[in-house]
C-alpha cells in the first residue's frame, strides 16, 4: 500500500469513527432528554431525525468504504449493493430535508411579530413530527425509481465502488436520477440559503434597533442575536459548502462517466465530511456536553437514591 492509499484509508477510518461517535452520542443525548422530560423541543426533534440521518449516511457509506481500502473488497452481491446505495440516497436526501426544515422552523421563530409568517409558527410547532416524518416518507418512495433502470440490458458501464460493483445506468437512467433527487435536492438547498439569509437578515435589523440600549448600559458581552446569527451561519455554511461541492462532483463523475481515482476518492470524503463533523459542531456551538454531564450526574443520582 503505498503513501496516498494509506493516507486516504486512515481518513475513511478517522470520519467513519468520528461520525458514529458524534451522530450516536447525540441521537442518546436526545433519546435520555426525551425520556426525563417526555418532550423534546422542535428544534431538538428535527436534530434528532438530523442525527439519524447522519448515522446512516455515516453505516451506509464510511463503513463499507472503510472496509474495502482496508483489503475486504467486493463483499456485497448485485441486491446487496443496490440495497446499500439505497440506504446512502435516502440518508444524504433526508439529512438535506431536516437540515432545511431546521433552517425554516428558525426563520419563523424569529420572524417579526407583524410578518406573515409569524402566525404560521404556532402551526409548524405542533405539526413539526409530521413534517420530519413527510421527508422521510417522501424519499423513502423516491429512491426505489432512482434504480429502475440500473439492470437495464443496454449496459453503458460497470461502477466499480470498491466493496462492491454495480451495472450502470442506461440512457434514461441520469435523466430520471436527475428529475427525481437531484432537482427536490436543489430546490431544498436554494430553500435553504433562502430562509437562513432571511434569518441573518431579521437578527441584523433587530440588532440595529437595540444597539442604542446596549451601549448606554456600557454591556461588552455578544449578544444573544449575535451568537444565534454565527450558529446559523456556521451551519449553513458547513452544508452548503461540503453538499454543494459533493453534489457537482458526483454530477460529473455520473454524467460523464469520469472514474478518475483522485476524483472518485475527493467526492466521497468530502461527502462524509458533513455528516461527520456537524455533530461536534452542534455540541460546541449550542453547549451539549455540560448539558450530556448533568443529565449523566442525574441519572446517577437517582440509581444511588433508590
Amino acid at each position: 500500500m503505498d503513501f496516498w492509499n494509506l493516507a486516504i484509508s486512515f481518513i475513511y477510518l478517522s470520519q467513519t469513527t468520528a461520525g458514529i461517535l458524534g451522530n450516536f452520542s447525540l441521537i442518546f443525548y436526545y433519546v435520555i432528554l426525551y425520556w426525563r422530560e417526555n418532550t423534546l423541543k422542535p428544534t431538538d426533534w428535527i436534530l434528532t431525525h438530523l442525527m439519524a440521518a447522519n448515522a446512516l449516511i455515516i453505516l451506509s457509506t464510511g463503513v463499507p468504504q472503510t472496509m474495502a481500502v482496508w483489503g475486504l473488497k467486493h463483499f456485497l452481491n448485485d441486491f446487496g449493493c443496490k440495497l446499500l446505495l439505497y440506504f446512502q440516497g435516502l440518508g444524504r436526501s433526508v439529512s438535506i430535508g431536516t437540515t432545511c426544515l431546521l433552517s425554516v422552523f428558525q426563520a419563523l421563530t424569529i420572524s417579526p411579530r407583524k410578518s406573515c409568517w409569524k402566525c404560521h409558527k404556532v402551526k409548524v410547532e405542533k405539526i413539526t413530527g409530521y413534517h420530519v416524518s413527510l421527508i422521510w416518507i417522501l424519499f423513502i418512495l423516491i429512491f426505489p425509481y432512482s434504480f429502475v433502470n440500473s439492470g437495464s440490458k443496454n449496459v453503458t458501464r460497470k461502477q466499480d465502488f470498491g466493496y462492491c460493483s454495480i451495472v450502470g445506468w442506461d440512457g434514461t437512467g441520469p435523466s430520471l436520477y436527475a428529475a427525481l433527487v437531484v432537482c427536490p435536492e436543489v430546490f431544498i438547498s436554494v430553500l435553504l440559503a433562502w430562509s437562513s439569509g432571511s434569518m441573518i437578515v431579521i437578527l441584523y435589523r433587530h440588532k440595529q434597533r437595540v444597539q442604542h440600549i446596549r451601549s448606554t448600559h456600557g454591556s461588552s458581552t455578544k449578544s444573544p442575536e449575535s451568537r444565534v446569527t454565527e450558529n446559523i451561519l456556521i451551519l449553513v455554511f458547513t452544508f452548503l459548502a461540503f453538499h454543494t461541492l459533493s453534489s457537482i462532483l458526483r454530477g460529473y463523475i455520473i454524467l460523464l462517466y469520469n472514474d478518475n481515482w483522485w476524483l472518485v476518492n475527493t467526492n466521497r470524503i468530502i461527502s462524509l465530511c458533513f455528516p461527520s463533523f456537524l455533530p461536534f459542531v452542534l455540541i460546541y456551538r449550542y453547549s451539549i456536553v455540560p448539558k450530556i454531564s448533568l443529565v449523566c450526574i442525574r441519572n446517577t443520582n437517582n440509581l444511588i437514591s433508590f
